[in-house]
């Protein structure tokens, strides 16, 4: 059966930022053209680091969070990423206000994707998922992987006051997995996974998703103490935040345990302590606030 090395990461602010050609004047025109400005990718020293994460990894497949745009993929891939060979690349554009996609790269080929950006929440007063819960099918030697990538409602306001919106993403996330694998008794090839942005203990959004029959936790396959996954500076906090949520099926037919890959955060994150890539600083630069998550595992 062919296995494969499965990754999720909230690369924190993926980025890039246009720059006019020098002598170039935007006034003198009505507006400008493309061929007009470049871009290039925005904090280029934690960019860096954030690759190095990435390279760390090794994924075959590494699903993304905060990703503004395909062309921002790309660049990032084709600079920092070069040689890791993620042929297969996407990015559907949602509607976040700091534009920030969930994203996928890919050493096997994208045979389907499907994007639920348009859905509405129950009251049509707003989009159910501002980033999306972008479902990719992956061919992988012959076999079909299915993810449900996604990104919910942050805790930002509060973990209460945000509690109801992202708890609707949830139960939605769930219907969706319901729809496609009951009948099989969720024994297929397919994992949710993303930042959740929730934690499993207390009062979480999540109920419908870590209590859910046909998906689990493989986190919970480690001591409780090295299941987090994010480290909240202001705070001085670690919490989980980031998911792998394996089918029923795939669950059974792999017993090894996830890896949480730490060494991008900052120095001041004292927790970590299996040291850092080069060049990651004290607070800044750093790969990100998150740590890719990942699992080798063989399809069923």
């Amino acid at each position: 059966m062919p296995s494969l090395r499965l990754a999720t990461f909230n690369a924190e602010n993926l980025f890039a930022r246009y720059r006019f050609k020098d002598g170039f004047q935007p006034t003198a025109d009505d507006g400008f053209t493309i061929n007009d400005t470049a871009f290039r990718i925005h904090d280029e020293e934690s960019k860096k680091i954030t690759g190095k994460a990435i390279r760390e990894v090794n994924a075959d497949v590494i699903c993304l969070q905060e990703v503004e745009s395909l062309p921002v993929l790309d660049r990032f891939n084709s600079y920092y990423l070069g040689g890791l060979r993620y042929a297969h690349r996407a990015v559907i554009d949602c509607f976040d206000p700091r534009q920030i996609d969930v994203a996928v790269l890919s050493r096997y080929p994208i045979v389907s994707l499907r994007s639920h950006r348009d859905e509405r929440d129950k009251k049509n007063t707003a989009f159910l998922f501002s980033r999306d819960c972008l479902e990719v099918e992956l061919d992988v030697g012959g076999k079909v992987l299915t993810l449900y990538v996604n990104h919910l409602k942050s805790m930002m306001g509060g973990r209460d006051a945000t509690h109801a919106r992202r708890r609707e993403q949830a139960e939605r996330v769930a219907a969706i997995v319901d729809a496609r694998w009951k009948k099989s008794g969720y024994k297929g090839n397919f994992v949710v996974l993303g930042d959740l942005n929730d934690y499993p203990e207390g009062k979480t959004a999540l109920a419908s998703l870590l209590g859910h029959k046909g998906l689990v936790n493989v986190l919970t396959r480690l001591p409780a103490k090295e299941q987090w996954t994010h480290y909240y500076a202001s705070g001085n906090e670690y919490h989980q935040l980031d998911y792998l949520l394996l089918s029923k099926g795939l669950a059974k037919a792999n017993a090894g345990v996830p890896v949480v890959m730490r060494r991008g955060l900052p120095w001041r994150a004292q927790q970590v302590t299996d040291g850092r890539l080069e060049g990651v600083g004290e607070n800044e630069p750093k790969a990100s606030d998150h740590a890719p998550l990942y699992m080798d595992i063989t399809l069923v």
